[in-house]
């Protein structure tokens, strides 16, 4: 990852830095991983959600696909305010998924990379991220109704299904 260090993170576990500055546009990395299908077993906690590329016989949508990073993009934490976005590229041809993580604020050296997971509601987590608009878990905010009764409590009170 040039430019990129993985290191301790304060938001949690591990996470990845910038090592020099990114501007807003720039693409900061491009990550590799393995796909798997909604129905398959595997570490669904760093996989990204893409759509479902393969399409149907019908010409519809297939089901969505889940890309499991196998790099050090896996250690890219979660904000609720991010300095990065991901958009990933399907080859038909060599059906292969291509993930980069592209800078939407200007990335000072130092700065730790971060994307916003939006995972659905009902696979949300407790947020670490402390920003100023922090959800307080990790959810797609249109998701946060089907975030489970345990963590409604976490949840930003604007987003909780029954805020009162």
């Amino acid at each position: 990852m040039d430019g990129l260090e993985v290191y301790r993170s304060s938001i949690h576990g591990y996470g990845v830095r910038a090592l020099r500055p990114f501007r807003k546009g720039d693409i900061v990395v491009v990550g590799d991983g393995v796909i798997w299908r909604e129905d398959e077993t595997f570490d669904d906690e760093y996989a990204l959600v893409l759509p479902g590329f393969v399409k149907s016989a019908d010409g519809s949508d297939g089901p969505p696909m889940y890309y499991d990073l196998a790099d050090q993009t896996r250690w890219v934490n979660h904000s609720c305010k991010p300095n990065t976005e991901v958009d990933v590229k399907w080859s038909e041809e060599e059906r292969l998924a291509i993930p980069w993580w592209f800078a939407v604020a200007d990335i000072e050296p130092g700065d730790e990379i971060t994307y916003d997971y939006a995972f659905l509601g009902h696979l949300a987590v407790p947020c670490f991220c402390r920003t100023d608009v922090c959800r307080g878990v990790i959810v797609d905010e249109d998701e946060a109704h089907q975030v489970p009764d345990q963590h409604q409590h976490l949840l930003r009170r604007d987003l909780r299904v029954n805020a009162g």
